[in-house]
């Protein structure tokens, strides 16, 4: 990253100066947020959040306190991660009562050198977020998602098989970690792991396991798309999930899991609208160079067009692995994938957004949520009533057969021209 510093020449023109910054921040903040907070007259920053953040139910996003949770601050700075708490509300109806639930996204770096035994990278992550789950359930965090293999580093850019000692049953260590948690709090806990099939020939899949909030395995769903570009060489390691679109119907509401790279196709995101999701979570693991201007853009549209909250989750972090590679794309041998941006966040299906965790620290960040704004913007908008899901099955359905011709009307000047 870089930072810019004016300084006066001999000559008294003010030169800019630009200074390399290798701690992950934005030009020295830890989020687009806070820049823009700390370099705008409080008026124009006020202007500048309503654009890029939206209003839900015509005002500004607001903060929320955690007074029953004065201990959750304290341990998030004695661990120094970031703490963030935001309310969505929706409008006030006749006949129904408000259904408010409060989530939680966990953010986070690895803690160990990938060259330290297995065992102890995966046993220090633990330690490291069993704090930041406290912080969650003393706050009373409803639903907790945590991001894309948590219990691991992302080593999928290697290709090296070793990294497969990582994956687990969906009963594994890492669920049986989190379901006493999850049993302690009355939490539902979305936990993205690496995961093992033992029953089909010990398989390798992308598995989002779904905990219940008395520490029950609600079920499980395997990542839909698979990455092929730059260094995101997953395809080595697992392929397409087979579960389809599930919903999981949860004491708290409905939720689903896209997850990662399922985030930049919107027939994905429809899927699970069309199942009656309402909050769909998206554990990820991607870098500013491939993806960041994409990042606060297509969960926010996916809020919008399917009428449901998203909750996007972001690593953190560069994680530097033993043996250089390289992935086919012309840049020279490197040891990592990059810098993991973090920036979780929230939208809302009013087009409104929460401000995004610290790019470069460990983070919490809590967003209490009235799931009623649902089908208010579903009236609103009226997307389910106005699409036309017959013509896009037709098209669809001639799309996937190998005779598909596109529905192309050439101009009929344009034929006589190259006569």
């Amino acid at each position: 990253m870089e930072k810019t510093q004016e300084t006066k020449a001999d000559n008294g023109e003010v030169k800019v100066e630009t200074k390399a910054l290798n701690d992950g921040s934005l030009c020295g903040y830890d989020s687009l947020h806070s820049l823009l907070k700390a370099n705008l007259k409080p008026e124009l920053f006020q202007e500048v959040s309503r654009v890029l953040l939206g209003l839900n139910c015509g005002r500004a996003i607001d903060n929320i306190a955690l007074p029953e949770s004065e201990c959750a601050k304290a341990v998030s700075s004695e661990h120094d991660f970031d703490l963030k708490a935001f309310c969505f509300h929706a409008d006030k109806e006749l006949l129904r009562a408000p259904r408010i639930v409060r989530v939680g996204l966990i953010q986070n770096s690895i803690v160990l050198p990938t060259t330290a035994s297995f065992l102890d990278q995966k046993r220090a992550i633990y330690q490291k977020l069993k704090p930041i789950i406290e912080a969650a359930g003393a706050s009373g965090v409803n639903i907790l998602c945590l991001q894309e293999a948590w219990m691991m580093p992302f080593a999928f850019c290697t290709r090296e098989k070793r990294w497969c000692e990582f994956a687990e049953p969906v009963d594994g260590e890492s669920t049986q970690f989190l379901q006493d948690f999850a049993l302690k709090y009355n939490m539902v806990i979305i936990s993205p792991i690496l995961e093992r099939d033992i029953n089909h020939g010990e398989t390798i899949w992308n598995t989002a396991v779904i905990i219940g909030n008395h520490g029950n395995i609600i079920g499980k769903h395997r990542k839909n798309h698979i990455p092929r570009v730059g260094d995101f060489n997953e395809s080595t390691y697992y392929i397409e999930g087979n579960t389809g679109h599930p919903v999981f119907e949860t004491v708290y509401g409905k939720i689903a899991v896209n997850i990662c790279y399922g985030r930049h196709h919107p027939l994905n995101w429809l899927a699970f609208g069309l199942n009656g999701a309402e909050i769909v979570f998206n554990p990820s693991a991607t870098v500013g160079e491939l993806s960041e201007p994409m990042w606060p853009i297509e969960a926010r549209n996916a809020a919008i067009a399917n009428s449901y909250f998203v909750g996007s989750i972001n690593r953190v972090g560069t994680e530097t692995f033993p043996n250089p590679f390289t992935s086919g794309d012309g840049k020279p041998q490197h040891a990592d994938f990059g810098h993991f941006y973090g920036s979780s966040h929230f939208s809302a299906p009013d087009a409104s957004c929460t401000p995004s965790l610290s790019r470069n620290r460990d983070g919490l960040l809590i967003t209490d949520m009235d799931l009623n704004l649902c089908r208010q913007l579903k009236d609103k908008w009226g997307f389910r009533m106005t699409a036309r899901y017959e013509l896009y099955a037709e098209l669809l359905a001639h799309y996937s057969k190998p005779d598909f011709e596109p529905q192309v009307i050439s101009d009929p000047l344009l034929q006589k021209k190259s006569l």
